[in-house]
């Protein structure tokens, strides 16, 4: 699968500029500033003895490593090509349940949850959901699971579902969804393995279908 996304990328690599989209875009998470660095005002105080540090302290002030973030990330997919911050790309995820079938929600009935909205296409779906998030919400919040299980974050479509064991899963599209299926124990395995840790790696690489190329 990986040589999937890094072939849609080399091909999207010659198209002009000119064009506005391209089929896949890859967005390194930038590396945390503070991650893995050496405090300089930590341990032995550099200004000890003759003191070449008189005047202003070097080391005054607000640490701007203080409250970092650990995670570039965000902990729930949401389509970056939109403003409006949804989840599963505007679609109901109790309806996976209920209707089985991926239903597009409403901007009538939302509910606010880990920083992205949810839409539903009815008042009762979003009742059930905001009555119990986890049980309706997508696995790895609603990044690829097929991905992840090779240790990559990647978007999903909401055609490329199923519900395995009364939980949704989704994936990057129903090409890549064909491959999980092949093993999905195995491929559950991996990615529970690699969640939600995978998010805190400043190296994580994720994939989208829709948008242009984005860093």
């Amino acid at each position: 699968m990986k040589i999937k996304y890094f072939s849609t990328l080399a091909i999207a690599s010659f198209i002009s500029f000119a064009v506005v989209t391209v089929p896949a875009y890859v967005r390194s998470a930038r590396a945390e500033p503070c991650a893995g660095t050496v405090n300089p005002c930590a341990g032995t105080n550099p200004c000890a003895g003759t003191n070449p540090c008189a005047g202003a302290n070097p080391c005054a002030g607000a640490n701007p490593c203080a409250g970092a973030s650990a995670s570039a990330i965000p902990t729930i997919y949401a389509d970056p090509a939109t403003s409006d911050n949804l989840a599963i790309r505007g679609y109901d995820p109790v309806a996976y349940f209920t209707e089985g079938a991926p239903v597009l929600g409403s901007s009538e009935y939302t509910y606010e949850w880990k920083g992205v909205t949810w839409q539903f296409s009815s008042n009762e779906h979003k009742e059930l959901f905001a009555s119990d998030p986890e049980a309706y919400a997508p696995q790895y919040g609603g990044y690829c699971a097929k991905a992840l299980s090779e240790g990559n974050l990647a978007s999903t479509v909401p055609e490329a579902w199923k519900i395995v064991d009364g939980k949704l899963y989704l994936n990057y599209s129903l090409e890549v969804q064909q491959e999980w299926l092949a093993d999905v124990p195995g491929n559950i395995a991996s990615a529970n393995d690699r969640w939600p840790e995978i998010l805190n790696v400043a190296t994580s690489i994720w994939y989208d279908t829709v948008g242009a190329v984005q860093f």
